[in-house]
């Protein structure tokens, strides 16, 4: 396998590997749910770029890079997707512009905190305190100007949530400029472009698909297309640049990492979203009889199928979480198809799957997850030698712009392809 191919693998099985669990997310919801999904996407990046040093660092990056891929968890864009199903150009076009900055939001903060961590050295450290100071002021400024003073509401009269993040992106960037952490910027910014543009397209394909008539859960494509192009974005990003050796592992900030990933990440989604509430809502969507009989089963197996998992990862990896012994590439490739077998292994419960109620989409999640396994094995056997060119400044803001076009083209397509779907929603009725 050439050493260009090879390369373009391994960015587009940390795509689909994002993609995946993206999907998956789409099940839980929220910061705790895209947490997971972004852990599961930064590991792929662990694993498939092959660098001990950052593997002896490999729960604290993971879990950072999980917490910056969460933090977009927070904005609505129910509304959104809704404007993108209407039949007038202005108010679809403006409802994929704001997914695009909406999915841009989720991948310049996951992103940019996952390069962070990837660029500390023993000579240059983020001052981590100072930072998530910094984000959280400048979320709190801009929202407020934005939203209680300038008044200017994306999805009203739903959560404006996007401006909080919007300030919290500002603020990384201007930490990551001051003190010169370029390499940083560059995967923000290639994230950002690739996650946007896969919001947006998603949603073009959604309505499309819906369109169509032909059944199938076209919100779960616009799932996958954001962590699709989000994890194309990222792994371009990482894999074109020059990285110099990671600074020393910490074992108190691995085993926090690790407590966050195996235990407080999972916990927290369990807890959200695994009662007894929730079943029988889904028993009843699902019109299953003697739902009441399967909860306790089904909380059980969920439950304790989870403390299972989480304990064993902890038996096979704790030695090498605090440092004891080096971590190895088919230690790190186990984890990461363990941590999203796990994710999908949830999934199921949530979408009537292991109660026999599952459609395409549940067996198209093992699929993925299959091919991961086979092309993965098969790229990592190659040399993990990189040769991707480092697009300029200049070329970014040219595929910013262009992605912008694009999705205004995508627009007219729209309009030209139904009428008014079910679910459709109007922001601006002067141009209707």
């Amino acid at each position: 396998m050439s050493l260009i191919r090879s390369t373009w693998m391994r960015v587009l099985l940390v795509a689909m590997t994002l993609g995946t669990a993206w999907a998956v997310r789409g099940q839980f919801g929220h910061e705790h749910g895209a947490a997971w999904a972004g852990a599961i996407g930064v590991l792929s990046v662990l694993v498939l770029v092959n660098r001990p040093d950052w593997w002896r660092r490999l729960p604290t990056i993971v879990a950072l890079g999980a917490i910056g891929w969460g933090v977009g968890g927070m904005m609505s864009y129910g509304m959104v997707v809704g404007y993108g199903r209407g039949d007038d150009w202005f108010n679809v076009s403006y409802g994929l512009c704001m997914l695009f900055l909406i999915g841009g939001l989720y991948g310049y903060l996951g992103g940019g905190l996952t390069g962070l961590v990837l660029e500390s050295t023993e000579k240059q450290k983020p001052d981590w305190a100072a930072l998530i100071t910094q984000m959280v002021a400048g979320s709190y400024l801009i929202w407020g100007i934005i939203i209680y003073q300038l008044e200017w509401l994306m999805t009203p009269p739903r959560s404006e949530l996007w401006a909080a993040c919007l300030g919290a992106a500002l603020a990384l960037s201007w930490y990551l400029y001051r003190h010169n952490f370029k390499r940083s910027s560059t995967v923000a910014l290639y994230s950002s472009l690739g996650a946007g543009f896969g919001f947006a397209f998603g949603n073009f394909l959604q309505v499309l698909g819906s369109s169509s008539g032909i059944a199938f859960n076209w919100w779960n494509v616009m799932e996958y297309s954001l962590g699709f192009f989000g994890g194309v974005g990222m792994a371009y990003a990482i894999f074109s640049q020059h990285w110099l050796e990671s600074r020393l592992s910490d074992k108190t900030a691995n085993q926090l990492g690790w407590f966050f990933l195996i235990f407080l990440l999972p916990l927290t989604n369990l807890i959200q979203q695994f009662n007894t509430e929730k079943f029988i809502s889904l028993a009843k969507r699902l019109d299953i009889v003697g739902e009441a009989s399967l909860i306790p089963w089904t909380l059980g197996l969920a439950w304790g199928g989870s403390l299972l998992i989480g304990i064993l990862l902890s038996m096979f990896f704790w030695k090498k979480v605090v440092g004891a012994s080096e971590w190895k590439l088919n230690n790190t490739w186990w984890l990461l198809m363990a941590y999203l077998g796990w994710y999908i292994y949830l999934s199921g419960f949530l979408t009537g799957a292991h109660w026999g109620h599952g459609s395409l989409r549940d067996i198209l999640y093992w699929l993925n997850a299959l091919f991961i396994l086979l092309l993965g094995r098969t790229v990592l056997s190659t040399s993990s030698s990189f040769n991707l060119p480092t697009l300029g400044s200049n070329r970014t803001v040219q595929i910013s712009i262009a992605s912008v076009l694009l999705l205004l083209i995508l627009s007219w397509v729209l309009i030209q392809t139904h009428g008014e779907l079910p679910g459709s929603r109007i922001r601006f009725s002067l141009w209707k």
